[in-house]
């Protein structure tokens, strides 16, 4: 008799098999994933210093000081001083990376369609609001631990 996995098991084979597809798919770019993921988040976020953009994508400001240093390289980030504070340094992303970045939703669209093909648009909706409502909840819950904490 087999066992079922665990919610936190499937989710993150879930999302390393999509990351693993979308790399398989992205190879040709030359990007690693850290440094796609690096351009991704900032694409949202344009104008963001380094230190905000390494506590969202979850690493070591030297960590991304590194990645930002080898997308600069291949033209894809800029470095911009803050207008009033001129220690920080704000990043931005160029028009060869936001060209990069459609080539890159082009492939993420597709493996995600791979992802989800069997599944009727219905549940597909309903997949994401429970999944937004978890998230939700877990962010709750860690705002709630952290309070506690301090």
């Amino acid at each position: 008799m087999g066992t079922n996995p665990t919610l936190g098991f499937l989710l993150h084979d879930v999302a390393r098999l999509l990351r693993k597809h979308f790399e398989q798919q992205a190879r040709h770019i030359g990007l690693t994933r850290s440094q796609w993921q690096a351009l991704a988040y900032l694409s949202r976020n344009e104008g963001i210093h380094q230190k905000a953009l390494a506590e969202m994508i979850d690493v070591e400001p030297i960590t991304l000081q590194r990645i930002i240093e080898k997308l600069m390289e291949r033209g894809l980030v800029q470095r911009r001083r803050h207008e009033t504070d001129r220690r920080i340094w704000l990043l931005f992303t160029t028009e060869e990376a936001r060209d990069l970045l459609g080539d890159m939703r082009v492939i993420g669209d597709a493996t995600r369609n791979e992802a989800l093909k069997s599944i009727s648009p219905a549940d597909r909706q309903k997949l994401f609001e429970m999944l937004e409502t978890m998230k939700s909840n877990l962010v709750e819950a860690c705002r709630c631990t952290a309070d506690k904490e301090n």
